[in-house]
């Protein structure tokens, strides 16, 4: 079966990320026998954020001058986009975005020391815990139970959480990001040669996965 390396920058926070992962992911589906190698890489939407978080309504007025109207139609872009692809946003349940440092050390960890599906598992945990349930993704608390639920060994991600572990690996990992000229998410490279950018559509996925099947090796 053919296989095919996606390393994808994304936040937890951020509805497109969520939009581009499951429609990536159903543009493979409709690929017979194709197999995704995931990868994810973090990026900190708001890296200077407080714990406290921010109203979620003040900040996207601040951050891109966003009025009342327009934020209304893109949370209904993001609602019908997300029931399409079969994930929930619940909008009114988003009062409040965070900084999201620790999801991404946990995310670290996952993906390094228990592979790739049980990092998927906790990365579709903390996207639909943010964006269905309006839970708060920077408390260790929440976290913990996410990453428990998840399948992570519960000693262990008690312990991370209460320490700085991997926060350099993170820092670094988005330095280098940041070096390759990405400044929004999500990011996706195919391949590890194949850049596209933003919550794309199933169709458009599908046919840069075609084309890069197509490809002499």
């Amino acid at each position: 079966m053919p296989h095919m390396r996606i390393d994808f920058i994304s936040d937890v926070v951020c509805p497109w990320c969520a939009i581009g992962l499951h429609s990536l992911e159903a543009a493979a589906a409709r690929i017979p026998g194709l197999v995704l190698d995931l990868h994810f890489h973090p990026f900190e939407l708001n890296p200077d954020m407080g714990p406290e978080g921010q109203d979620i309504e003040e900040h996207l007025a601040q951050k891109y001058g966003a009025n009342v109207a327009q934020l209304a139609g893109t949370r209904q872009a993001i609602r019908e986009r997300g029931a399409a692809l079969g994930f929930e946003f619940r909008m009114e349940a988003r009062s409040r975005i965070y900084n999201t440092l620790d999801a991404h050390r946990l995310l670290h960890w996952a993906g390094e020391s228990f592979g790739a599906p049980l990092q998927r598992a906790l990365k579709g945990a903390l996207l639909k815990a943010y964006f269905t349930d309006g839970r708060n993704v920077s408390d260790p608390a929440v976290l913990l139970d996410i990453a428990t639920a998840s399948g992570l060994p519960e000693a262990q991600a008690r312990q991370l959480l209460a320490t700085d572990r991997y926060q350099a690996e993170v820092r670094d990992a988005e330095a280098q990001v940041q070096a390759q000229g990405i400044h929004s998410v999500p990011a996706i490279v195919v391949n590890q040669r194949h850049l596209i950018q933003g919550g794309q559509s199933v169709e458009v996925f599908e046919q840069l996965l075609r084309q890069v099947l197509a490809e002499p090796s």
